[in-house]
């Protein structure tokens, strides 16, 4: 009882604005760290860095709430064009809402709730977990979770429970942001609701439920803190300063058989690899097996063009105008009746460019006597050889010796 009518006073004697800047001042350390290490933004970070340094100054809670405001609106505007990626297979039924990070408002509630697009509609749900974990952890410190100190009284609302989930805020930001960066999101995730609310699928909601171990003991030592603060706002200085025990964080007993305190946290499930092209899950790399061939196929190509972009020595424009004006030359000379009737361009299309990709870029080269860059594109069907080079290329593959026994 005493715990809970200290709680009750705190706004009057002035303990709920000594929680309130220390809850505030850990959340914008979070942000400036993200926003510095992750975002890569030094001016976004010292901003609200500056932001934190007013909160000395705040003499009331409005002004608290005032400065956490200004620092959010800077902290948010560095995710708007985060880019959100997906399998090459999802891009085109992707809308383009789905395809940034956008605000953390959304459109249909002017407020977090109801997210519009994927990684808010994630956050929602990892957030309310956060609210029912510091809710369970004031609950069993003897506190009111209804009663806050930051957050006004509500109905249906857990203010204190509110108060406490501030410091874990940037925590769930930087789990969200690292997913973002490093994973792409797959549309068999998501859904859509006629009126435009981003929903999560069973499967994903499952796993990041799983997260809650991980949120419970970011949210114990904070709710031990202010238990503490608000139990010794209401001592009697006759009695000496008591310590409330640490039911959730066990530290007390640690310290006491002279261990040094740890706080363990076991590190957040990451999300489940995915095959950039197909979706795939359990992929160890980029791509799955299926899919990594054309894929290497394709940045071979890539890396071909960057390399006939870069700029050239005066001696090496001389060898490729050379070897460019040679291969003219030799088909302007090229007589088309030394092709075989059979050797057609239906033949060439239907038979022995889909035996190429079985040959190595290499051998394909050295029979065309072209570049390996052009040979590449040759092989993967984007570019079609001149006519004279179609009978080496049957030799290649053996086409010539089924059409002769035929």
């Amino acid at each position: 009882m005493r715990l809970r009518r200290a709680q009750s006073l705190a706004l009057e004697n002035g303990t709920a604005l000594k929680i309130c800047r220390e809850l505030i001042s850990q959340k914008l350390d979070g942000q400036a760290a993200i926003v510095r290490d992750m975002l890569d933004s030094s001016a976004a970070a010292d901003a609200i860095l500056r932001f934190k340094a007013e909160l000395a100054k705040t003499n009331n809670i409005d002004a608290v709430r005032l400065v956490e405001a200004q620092a959010a609106k800077m902290y948010w505007s560095q995710w708007a064009d985060v880019p959100i990626r997906w399998p090459l297979k999802d891009e085109h039924r992707i809308a383009a809402h789905w395809k940034f990070f956008g605000s953390r408002i959304s459109p249909l509630t002017h407020s977090p709730r109801l997210a519009a697009n994927p990684p808010n509609a994630c956050m929602n749900l990892i957030h309310a977990l956060c609210e029912a974990e510091c809710r369970i952890a004031s609950i069993a410190l003897g506190l009111d979770p209804e009663i806050g100190v930051l957050h006004c009284d509500a109905p249906n609302r857990a203010s204190l429970a509110n108060d406490l989930q501030e410091i874990l805020r940037p925590k769930v930001d930087s789990f969200i942001l690292n997913w973002i960066q490093t994973e792409r999101f797959r549309k068999a995730d998501f859904w859509e609701d006629r009126n435009g609310n981003c929903r999560i699928t069973s499967p994903l909601a499952r796993r990041l439920c799983e997260t809650a171990d991980t949120w419970r003991r970011f949210a114990a030592p904070v709710a031990e803190w202010v238990a503490q603060v608000l139990w010794n706002s209401s001592r009697n200085s006759a009695r000496g300063e008591q310590v409330l025990p640490t039911r959730l964080t066990q530290r007390r007993k640690s310290e006491g058989r002279g261990n040094k305190f740890e706080l363990r946290i076991n590190p957040v499930p990451r999300a489940t690899k995915i095959c950039e092209v197909c979706g795939a899950e359990g992929v160890k790399s980029r791509y799955c097996p299926s899919c990594a061939v054309e894929a290497s196929r394709e940045n071979m190509a890539q890396v071909a063009l960057l390399g006939h972009m870069k700029p050239k020595s005066k001696k090496a424009k001389a060898r490729m105008s050379k070897a460019l004006s040679d291969h003219a030359v030799t088909n302007t000379w090229w007589d088309p009746k030394t092709l075989p009737s059979w050797l057609t361009e239906e033949c060439y299309v239907q038979r022995i460019q889909p035996l190429l990709k079985d040959k190595k870029v290499r051998e394909i080269a050295d029979a065309m006597q072209v570049s390996q860059p052009y040979t590449a594109f040759v092989r993967s069907g984007r570019r079609r050889p001149h006519p004279r080079h179609w009978l080496v290329l049957a030799r290649l593959v053996g086409v010539s010796i089924e059409e002769e026994h035929s």
